[in-house]
This record gives structure tokens, C-alpha cells and sequence, in this order.
């Protein structure tokens, strides 16, 4: 334990005691002001003192002078279960953790993403590992002991009856902690370890990093440069627990307490249940019980000693400070994984997907995550252990992060290795909030593009990340054209172009506001809506202003390919289709013009207009693309992507038509897997359809 002030191990040993200042003051024979300024530090007990303060807090002299450890008596560490509420309200579990699919891709996926944000030296990574440990045997029994399992059992057995959602998860739970028949009883556990991270500082019930994780649902507690924004990722950590249980070990970048090591809790997460006639309401805490008056009794974290992190296996392999999350009980939900080699699989090429770019270093640019994943089982390595490198699993994509970050990149692709980079606008309007009449903002991203590696099974799309540089999404560019070789696309936005100035926190903050609860793609949420003016046309440009600067890179080539070749293939390739060859059905909504090319996946992307009549109403239309054969039934085709640019806006794959308008422009892209042949060989036709009528 490290040195502290006197006034703040004196503070903890008589809460610990159960001691008031007034109480302490008039053993000692002094006023309490003597005492209370012991205690804030502003003055410090005379050595003819040291006895008799050793001798009331039930130590020695030497415990009192080098305040190595506590005195007296450690507080026995216990279950706390909150007690139901009295409005007879009932939770039958954590409504957070069901926010996200409980896969271990997402887990892994959040998890990361809250070890990046709470990134503590800047010119070193954040180190994150993830152990896989399976115990049997002794190795269970011992676990379980150092759990206090037998005070918790009754609690399960009485989650596990209910018929909810989570009692049957945890009694899948307990079926595989207790063994069946020949069956050798297991249990799995997956830790999270991260290092050069903030830790979980702060007070036990007030705002901070502890709170937000141990006590609250929905508390961020996030910077601006977070890639998190809603406080719901930490709950997939108890999604991914059977039994719905997380033990935390976490090492402090700032003193709490007077202390940074091995600050330690639990709490577990169960359905509203009733155990010895008393009803429950669903949290428990693993904790020493408080001795504070408005606190009393309940579990609160406690400085444990080696002996026990390595009892309740959250022993850490360094001093850095960091937290790490034992999952009690890890399974992946999704049912995808069911061996140790496919949960290191599926976990490791989850970090590949989501952080290649944070993984990403350049020549005198760090990078800002390392990670891991291994197994073990009862202690002993059963797999080797698989360092996560982006070259491996994202080539091109790594390669063009990494021209950038080294200066390297070029205007125009003439060679099969370099990247090239565009500048793309961002036009950020200013928040709603923003009482002063200004103006919004330019924020330019940045787009990489370099040629796909032959290794590549996804290519032709835009990377899209911001922040801490996760990946947020991949769509799929539009009216690229058709004969584009295969390539890789990176657009940096935000923090992520690792630049700094007024319009790139604006940029990022409008991103971030973007952002469902999932991270998985920029959108008209309810947030950007609530905080900006017109934030959805705002986001429809900025893709549109994607897609330009990727084909002003890509075009040049598409340009001299599509001069060339025969009249007879380029006829059938063309579609472009004027208002008069379109079919009119009077009074409804008729296509006017359609123009696409096939891109280099061998999908039709489509830029369709059309025409609104009048009517009190507004339009509601489904699209229908079909190929246009000769003979026969022309087959329809799924669309893989529909984006809004005019007039509408796009709601579970129907055209939404905005009142009053009289023209609508959306585009569309094929999903290739639905042609019945390739699309080359064919042309295509787009209807759009209201109720059973139709209109071409």
C-alpha cells in the first residue's frame, strides 16, 4: 500500500470503526475541532498521541505512524441485495442489456471502445487483454468460496424459477455451474484487463467513473472525445454473464481514499425475486459494508490484498492503472460460439473489425490501442495467446491509414501502393441550444482510398470512423459506375484526422449525436434532431460529398474504360431513362427518370426520380427493382442499401414522401446475392408502388 496523509487513513479507520470525530475527540480527552482538523489535513497529533489513538482504533504504534494497511479488524466483506421497492414496482432485469445483441463481438466491441475513451498517456497505447479461463474441479470450489457463493445461491434458485427472459438465462447458468449427470461441473470467466486507462476513480455514490460504472444505469461519464455517448455499453459486460455477475479490480490514476491499488467490488444483476419471505428488487453489491449513517449497511468497494484478487482471479499483471472486469459465468449469447477456439476466434476478429485503425501506428505516431486474447484453463494456457495485429486481418485498409499518419499519400492513384487523399466538407449547423445568432461550421474529413489487397474478402466500400478511430460504419459508395477495380476507402472524421480547431469539435460532436445506441452508423437520431436544424440533410450531403471525392479519385480510370469495349455491351450497361419513356398511371406517383451503372461488385446502384402528384396525404412508396427481360416474368431483385436525397426520407425500406412536395429522389443499390444473373446480362426497371396501386 502506498504512503497516505494521516488525515485521510485517520478519516477511513473511523468510519471503518464506526466511529464519529465527536466520538473519537472525547476518548482522546480533546474537542472535536482538534480531531475534525486532524482529518482534513490541517494540522497533525502530537507523538505523546500515538499511543493512545493506536490503542482506540485496536493497532500498534508503528500501523499508526506508517500507515501501511488498516487498523484493527478488516470489515467482513459481504452481499448487499437491494431490498424491493415499495411501490410494489418489479424489474425482471436490467432493461440496458438488452440495448445490444449479447454476442461477444459486441462485447468486445463495447468493452474496447470504454478502455480507448479513458485513454491516460497520450504517447503510449492503451493495453487491453482478454483471458478466457475455464474452472473445474478445486479450481471451481475454490473460486466459489472466495465468491461467498453460499450467500448468494438461494438468490439464483429463486431468479432461476422466474419466467422472465433472464431466469431462464440463469438457470441455463446454473445448470453448467452444477454439472448434469456425466457432466463435470464448469464455469467460465472472461476478464478484461486494461492498462495505461484512467481506472475507476472517484467517490463511491457521487459523480465519477465509479458510479457511473458500479452504481448507475445510463451515466456516461464520458469526455467529448469519447467514442461512447449513452452509458449503455457497460451493460454489455453483465449481458454476457449467465449469471449476471461482474467482479471489478480496478487501479487508480488519482488517489481515492488515499489510495490506488486494488480497489475492488462486485455486483450482480438478477430479476425482482423473493428469498425467505423477502421480496428483492434485482442489484447486489459485493462490498464491506458501509458504516455511514445514510449508507449503512450497504456494500461498498473495499482495498483488498494480493491474496484475495487472486482468490477471486482479478490479479493484474502490472502497476499501470486500469480496471479489470471478470465476467462470471461468459457465454456468447448468439449461440455462434461454443468452444474456447471459437470464442478466441470470434473475440479476436471482432478487435480486427472494430479497432484495426486505433491499432494503426505511423512512423513517429503511437498507436492508440494493443490487444490481446487468451485461454486458459484452471490456470494453465491452453491455447497460445494471439496478439491482435491490423496488418493481418485489414492490409490495405492499415496501409492506408498508415500513409496518412506518415505524410505519405499522393492527389491520384497511379501505382498499385499508394493512397490517396481527398478533402471532404462537412457543413455542421449550429446546435439549437446556442442562444447567439452564429453560423455553423466546415469541418473537412478526410478520405483514404488505396487499392484492395488480394486478401481482401470485403472491399469496395467507405470505412466511416471518427473519435478514438472505431469503426462506425461501412456503406457502400453510390454512382461510382460500372469497371472499377477493387478498392479499399477510409473517411476520417473529427478527431479521427487526428486535427484539432473550433470545426473539428463541432464535427465531432455532431457525429457523435449521430449515433444510435450501437455506434454503428451515422443517422437522423433523435439527438441530432433535438440538438441541429436540419441535421438530416446535413448528413445526406456529406455522404453525397463522399461519394464524389471517391469517384473524383476513382472516375479518372472508370472514364477511359468507359470509352472503350463494345457498342453492343455498352447499350445494355447504359440505363438512363427520360420522362417520356416513362409510363404514367394518373394520379399516382410515376417514376420520371432512372439512371444507374453496375459497380465493380456487380450491383446495380440506381439515382431514381420521381414524380408526386397532389393529395391531402403524404406518399408512402415501396420501391421495386426488377430486370428487364424479354420473355417472361421479369424477377425482382432485394436492395441491398436505400438513401433519401430529395424530398423523403427512407423508413423500413418504404419511401417516405414529404408533404406537399411534387418530386422525390432517392437511390438504391442491389443486393447482388438476389440476381438470378449476373447484373451485366441484364437491364434493369425500378416501379414504385402505393397500396395495390402501381406506377411505373
Amino acid at each position: 500500500m502506498e504512503d497516505e496523509h494521516f488525515g485521510v487513513w485517520l478519516g477511513r479507520q473511523l468510519r471503518r470503526a464506526g466511529m464519529s470525530q465527536a466520538e473519537f475527540a472525547e476518548q482522546l480527552g480533546l474537542t472535536r475541532a482538534a480531531v475534525s482538523a486532524w482529518v482534513t489535513g490541517r494540522a497533525q497529533p502530537r507523538p505523546d498521541l500515538m499511543p493512545r489513538i493506536a490503542e482506540l482504533l485496536a493497532t500498534d504504534v508503528a500501523t499508526v505512524v506508517t500507515r501501511d494497511t488498516d487498523a484493527g479488524t478488516t470489515r467482513p466483506v459481504q452481499w448487499h441485495h437491494r431490498l424491493a421497492h415499495q411501490d410494489g414496482g418489479r424489474e425482471y432485469g436490467n432493461a440496458a442489456a438488452f440495448a445490444f445483441d449479447a454476442n461477444l463481438a459486441v462485447l468486445a466491441r463495447e468493452a474496447t471502445q470504454n478502455s480507448l475513451d479513458e485513454r491516460l498517456d497520450a504517447t503510449r497505447p492503451v493495453r487491453i487483454r482478454f483471458t478466457l479461463h475455464e474452472l473445474t474441479g478445486e479450481h471451481l470450489h475454490s473460486f466459489l468460496r472466495a465468491l461467498r457463493w453460499d450467500d448468494i445461491e438461494p438468490h439464483y434458485d429463486a431468479a432461476a424459477e422466474s419466467r422472465q427472459k433472464v431466469g431462464r438465462v440463469v438457470a441455463e447458468g446454473l445448470r453448467g455451474l452444477r454439472g448434469l449427470g456425466d457432466e463435470e461441473a464448469s464455469l467460465l470467466l472472461l476478464r478484461i484487463d486494461d492498462y495505461n486507462a484512467s481506472g475507476l476513480t472517484g467517490p463511491e455514490y457521487g459523480d465519477g467513473r465509479f458510479a457511473a460504472v458500479v452504481r448507475r444505469q445510463l451515466d456516461s461519464h464520458k469526455s467529448d472525445r469519447a467514442g461512447g455517448s449513452y452509458g449503455l455499453g457497460k451493460a454489455t459486460l453483465w449481458a454476457a454473464s449467465r449469471l449476471g455477475l461482474v467482479l471489478i479490480n480496478s487501479t487508480l490514476s488519482a488517489a481515492h481514499e488515499g489510495r490506488t491499488a486494488r480497489r475492488v467490488v462486485g455486483r450482480l444483476d438478477l430479476p425482482w425475486r423473493t428469498v425467505d419471505d423477502t421480496a428483492y428488487a434485482g442489484p447486489a453489491w459485493l462490498g464491506e459494508p458501509d458504516s455511514e449513517k445514510e449508507h449503512e449497511g450497504v456494500s461498498r468497494s473495499w482495498w483488498a490484498d494480493e491474496r484475495t484478487v487472486a482468490d477471486l482471479h482479478l490479479d493484474r499483471d502490472s502497476d499501470d492503472p486500469g480496471t479489470s472486469f471478470l465476467i462470471v459465468g461468459a457465454h456468447d449469447a448468439a449461440g455462434n460460439c461454443t468452444t474456447l477456439q471459437e470464442m478466441q476466434n470470434a473475440l479476436v476478429t471482432a478487435l480486427a473489425d472494430n479497432f484495426w485503425a486505433a491499432m494503426t501506428a505511423g512512423r513517429s505516431t503511437p498507436a492508440l490501442l494493443e490487444a490481446s486474447v487468451r485461454v486458459l484453463h484452471n490456470g494453465e494456457a491452453v491455447l497460445p495467446e494471439r496478439p491482435v495485429d491490423p496488418r493481418e486481418h485489414r492490409p490495405a485498409l492499415t496501409h492506408a491509414l498508415r500513409a496518412y499518419l506518415d505524410g505519405d499519400t499522393v492527389e491520384e492513384l497511379t501505382a498499385a501502393d499508394q493512397v490517396a487523399a481527398v478533402r471532404v466538407a462537412l457543413d455542421v449547423p449550429a446546435p439549437r441550444s446556442d442562444g447567439r445568432r452564429t453560423k455553423g461550421v466546415t469541418h473537412e474529413a478526410v478520405l483514404l482510398v488505396t487499392p484492395a489487397d488480394d486478401s481482401d474478402e470485403e472491399h469496395s466500400r467507405i470505412v466511416c470512423m471518427r473519435g478514438t478511430r472505431m469503426t462506425v460504419t461501412s456503406r457502400r459508395p453510390r454512382n461510382l459506375g460500372f469497371g472499377a477495380d477493387p478498392f479499399q476507402a477510409v473517411l476520417l472524421a473529427g478527431y479521427a484526422t487526428g486535427e484539432d480547431g473550433a470545426a473539428v469539435h463541432a464535427a465531432e460532436a455532431f457525429l457523435r449525436a449521430a449515433e444510435p445506441p450501437e455506434h454503428d452508423r451515422w443517422a437522423a437520431t433523435e439527438d441530432l434532431t433535438a440538438t441541429y436544424a436540419n441535421a438530416p440533410r446535413k448528413l445526406s450531403d456529406f455522404n453525397t460529398a463522399m461519394d464524389a471525392a471517391l469517384r473524383a479519385i476513382v472516375g479518372r480510370r472508370l472514364e477511359r474504360q468507359e470509352s472503350a469495349g463494345p457498342e453492343v455491351l455498352r447499350n445494355l450497361l447504359r440505363l438512363d431513362l427520360p420522362a417520356a419513356a416513362a409510363r404514367r398511371v394518373d394520379g399516382h406517383p410515376a417514376v420520371e427518370r432512372t439512371r444507374g451503372r453496375v459497380d465493380a461488385s456487380g450491383a446495380w446502384t440506381l439515382d431514381v426520380a420521381v414524380k408526386i402528384p397532389p393529395r391531402e396525404d403524404p406518399w408512402q412508396l415501396t420501391p421495386v427493382v426488377k430486370f428487364d427481360v424479354r420473355s417472361g416474368g421479369r424477377p425482382s431483385l432485394e436492395w441491398a442499401e436505400l438513401s433519401a436525397v430529395e424530398n423523403c426520407r427512407i423508413v423500413e425500406g418504404r419511401i417516405m414522401v414529404d408533404q406537399d412536395a411534387r418530386t422525390a429522389r432517392f437511390t438504391g443499390t442491389t443486393a447482388v446475392g438476389s440476381h438470378p444473373v449476373a447484373a451485366a446480362l441484364a437491364g434493369v426497371i425500378v416501379e414504385v408502388q402505393q397500396a395495390r396501386e402501381v406506377a411505373q
